[in-house]
């Protein structure tokens, strides 16, 4: 019992420091979200959100929550679902340190 607790615990332990996310490899898997999000999460249609300079947790748990069914949208959903958890955190790793395009305030 203390064995496959211990085996648990590292394999947890293992996943959860594999997970971080990298940008360079989070920009080239963006390449496919370019067409609605734009190529770097600034997307010029009011239909997708922008990405960009979002927080990283943020965008990976969005992710996680189409993949899961959990968020729905059927484009999103089959986006997501072929990723990866080392898909997710690069991509959010990549989108969370693009600069986001400001907005004024319309009056």
């Amino acid at each position: 019992m203390k064995a496959m607790l211990l085996t648990l615990t590292a394999t947890l332990f293992f996943n959860i420091a594999q997970a971080e996310g990298d940008p360079a490899a989070g920009e080239k898997l963006a390449q496919q979200c370019a067409s609605c999000h734009g190529p770097d999460g600034n997307s010029t249609s009011p239909t997708y959100p922008k990405l960009a300079g979002q927080h990283e947790d943020y965008l990976a748990q969005a992710l996680h929550d189409y993949k899961s069914g959990a968020r729905e949208n059927s484009t999103m959903a089959g986006m997501a679902g072929p990723l990866s958890e080392q898909d997710i955190e690069d991509l959010a790793a990549y989108f969370s340190q693009q600069q986001g395009l400001f907005q004024p305030e319309i009056d």
